[in-house]
């Protein structure tokens, strides 16, 4: 590990050979001059002078009031008073972690590693323990860590996971795009982890995954399936080995892990895309083969890059490697990542203490990549990921979940589905606001601008049923007898009060990536905006006549089919072949619902209010 991550750890990690290790890491590490991991050499000369009193004292960042990380000093024998305080101070933070909040015990308010001994944290814990029943919820140690400094009694502070028991499905919910290379092994992995049997090293484990009778035969993922792995309030991981069904997950989780599984292979990069670009992940697995290398790697790495999803990287089968070869693909992955257009700093994951380091630094420092090595196979490391994922925190807080809740209904139209006896059902992400079982909706725009009035009639989210769905929350909605010939991927379902804009002719400030000659007007391109896949045409280049590789400009595009429902700052991403660009929706040039009407004749399966 290179000097910028010793500085940004505060000068406690161990080098590149050794992992994210040492004894005094937290979140954001020590100050310069703390204790570190280590010999006992470099304890004594960062802890305690020859005289015996204290150099440099080992130190965290101060405590935030906002956030879901708490520091106490000790929790020993509280007075009544005290711990009503205490219980309101521990809601505070799992509701601003979403369920789940980090107590530091031994650590006072100003970041001071003071340490407490063996009965005081015996007692501490078992208040915290107390406490944690009183608001419904779980505790788990995570790691005990020595102070050597300033006394000759052992020195001990311990962080510790609080988790909400599950009630009423409000589990917390983290989406996660599986990204790679054909033939790396991500399907393989997301059977292992979720089915909770190693591989037998034929793909045994991945084919449960498989949707149709052509990827079973192939070997190779075609389109996008969703996978769930759960963790419960103690921590342990919940799956679908002992028979589970994936209600029984989502009643005994506390914590929900979607995997969204997209295509490795060239040929299916659309879907790739539309997979990123419509399913809003919270992160991006991007899986290495150890065996064969980086291969189309560094174009999954550019789209999570673009369109800014944080990223981890797994090292599959290294059961089939010698460790050279392992080393040499991590060491492929490193120069990668520090290129100056990436600027990330690998962080090689190496045992639970590393995977806790990494799951903390990774949510709160973008820059940060964790990389882990295991086999689907041997069950090598594989314990190690499902650390990092069962204490990888939320990138939004609660506040911003409650903004969005507050805004009106919008629904976004990934999946269509008939189902027998049940009628029209549409997959997808709500964006904003809350939807309940019975609500009215209006959809669209149709091929003509339209949007259609329709009834929600039932929703599951997680393959069990809910009746209320929250903003950022992906779940499947039953529209009864809707007719399915009139919806189609790309559109929303808005609240009726909402009246949508939408487009066919819209500005982007673009950057063009890769293009093989000059990108004139009149060019033909297909472009990803969240749901929306369409074709544009460009209209006009404004200030230039044409564009070349990696030149900026504001560029107008028009839908060449039909119109589309599109925001102002959203996210674009084109591609034509080879030809690539990214940017961001500028101006609109919009065709409001008052111009183009809400369809009033009903027709058949439409629901009026």
């Amino acid at each position: 590990m290179d000097s910028r991550m010793s500085e940004l750890f505060g000068g406690c990690c161990r080098p590149a050979g050794g992992g994210a290790g040492g004894a005094l890491r937290g979140r954001g590490g020590a100050a310069p001059g703390g204790g570190g991991g280590g010999s006992s050499k470099a304890k004594k000369k960062n802890g305690r002078s020859r005289g015996g009193k204290a150099n440099n004292p080992p130190y965290l960042p101060p405590e935030a009031e906002d956030g879901n990380i708490e520091y106490k000093l000790k929790l020993v024998n509280p007075s009544q008073y005290r711990f009503e305080h205490l219980v309101t101070q521990m809601k505070w933070r799992l509701q601003e972690g979403r369920g789940e909040a980090v107590y530091q015990i031994g650590v006072e308010d100003n970041g001071l590693l003071v340490g407490l001994s063996e009965e005081e944290m015996r007692a501490s814990l078992k208040t915290l323990r107390r406490m944690a029943e009183k608001v419904g919820a779980d505790i788990t140690v995570l790691r005990e860590r020595e102070v050597d400094y300033d006394s000759d009694v052992p020195r001990k502070i311990t962080e510790v996971l609080v988790r909400k028991v599950p009630d009423n499905q409000q589990f917390l919910d983290l989406r996660v795009a599986v990204l790679g290379n054909v033939d790396s092994g991500k399907s393989t992995l997301l059977g292992v982890l979720t089915q909770g049997e190693l591989d037998n090293g034929r793909g045994r484990a991945r084919l449960n995954l498989f949707r149709h009778l052509h990827e079973i035969q192939s070997g190779r993922t075609s389109s996008i399936s969703f996978e769930i792995l759960g963790f419960n309030s103690k921590g342990e991981v919940v799956n679908y080995s002992d028979s589970r069904t994936a209600e029984e997950i989502c009643e005994s989780s506390s914590k929900m892990i979607t995997f969204i599984d997209l295509a490795g292979h060239h040929k299916y990069l659309k879907t790739t895309i539309f997979g990123l670009t419509s399913y809003c992940p919270d992160f991006a697995m991007l899986v290495v083969s150890a065996n064969t290398g980086i291969g189309t790697t560094r174009e999954h790495l550019g789209l999570a890059m673009a369109l800014k999803v944080p990223f981890f990287i797994v090292i599959s089968k290294v059961d089939l490697c010698s460790k050279a070869t392992v080393e040499r693909t991590v060491k492929q992955l490193e120069r990668i990542l520090k290129q100056p257009g990436c600027n990330k700093l690998p962080l090689l994951v190496n045992s639970d203490d590393d995977a806790v380091t990494a799951a903390q630094q990774f949510a709160q420092s973008p820059n940060i990549t964790p990389i882990f090595t295991l086999s689907s196979v041997s069950g090598e490391n594989l314990d190690l990921l499902k650390v990092f994922l069962n204490i990888l925190p939320p990138l939004t807080n609660s506040k911003e979940q409650e903004e969005l809740m507050q805004q009106l209904t919008e629904f976004q139209v990934d999946e269509i589905y008939t189902v027998p006896e049940v009628g029209t059902v549409v997959g997808g992400t709500l964006s904003s606001g809350i939807c309940r079982e019975g609500e009215n909706l209006v959809v669209g725009p149709t091929d003509d601008g339209k949007f259609l009035r329709l009834k929600v009639c039932s929703i599951q989210r997680n393959r069990s049923a809910c009746r209320v769905l929250r903003a950022g929350q992906a779940a499947t909605l039953a529209l009864g007898p809707f007719d399915r010939s009139l919806l189609r991927k790309g559109m929303v379902m808005v609240s009726p009060e909402m009246n949508p804009t939408i487009c066919s002719v819209f500005e982007a400030e673009i950057v063009l990536l890769f293009h093989a000659t000059t990108f004139r007007k009149g060019f033909q391109v297909t472009v990803h905006v969240g749901n929306v896949r369409q074709t544009a045409i460009v209209e006009k280049i404004h200030g230039k006549d044409k564009l070349r590789t990696g030149e900026k400009a504001v560029v107008r595009f028009r839908f060449i089919k039909h119109p589309e429902y599109l925001k102002i700052g959203a996210k674009l991403l084109f591609r034509e072949g080879v030809t690539k660009g990214i940017g961001h929706v500028t101006d609109l040039q919009a065709i409001t619902t008052k111009e183009n009407g809400l369809e009033e004749s009903l027709g058949p399966g439409q629901l009026s209010f």
